[in-house]
């Protein structure tokens, strides 16, 4: 069987699965999210000590990741100077497919690779894409998974407005 066919079942598969049972993250909402620096991620980590961290967690293969590109990109501009950093969190283990996926999309967002999945297992992440707001703290403001346009892209400016204003309020 050729490799895009076995590819095509495996994602199929995976759909089939997902709309039959939600799998749970295994973090919530409140909880501490792990530290970036431990994951052997490969690629550079941006700054995130006292910042407010959007990670994404995304595949090449995923055809909504691919749409909810653009929208980090903006929301990486929108709120850079507010101190939000956005980080994207591939799970791909070919790096070629990783490769060429950031070459078409080249996004302005820092962007690392976890190929042996160790930050994925922790999280337990239930879909592609999901994303974690992450406040200054470390603990996680929002979970929202899946890309769903308009909605997500106002439901992540939202939470990121939400969460600035909660660490600015505790500063006098």
């Amino acid at each position: 069987m050729s490799r895009p066919k076995l590819k095509f079942i495996f994602v199929a598969a995976l759909v089939w699965l997902v709309s039959v049972q939600r799998l749970p993250a295994q973090l919530a909402v409140g909880d501490k999210f792990p530290a970036l620096e431990q994951m052997a991620l490969e690629g550079k980590l941006p700054t995130v000590s006292d910042r407010v961290v959007l990670v994404d967690f995304w595949a090449s293969w995923c055809a909504p990741c691919k749409a909810s590109f653009p929208a980090l990109v903006q929301l990486q501009a929108w709120y850079a100077q507010r101190g939000v950093v956005v980080l994207g969190v591939s799970v791909d283990e070919d790096e070629n497919d990783y490769a060429a996926f950031l070459k078409k999309q080249a996004p302005s967002f820092s962007v690392v690779r976890d190929a042996a999945h160790k930050l994925v297992a922790m999280v337990q992440v239930p879909v592609m894409p999901t994303t974690y707001v992450i406040g200054k703290d470390g603990r996680i403001r929002a979970i929202l998974s899946g890309y769903h346009g308009k909605e997500t892209d106002k439901a992540l400016r939202a939470v990121l407005n939400a969460t600035l204003a909660e660490n600015s309020s505790a500063t006098p």
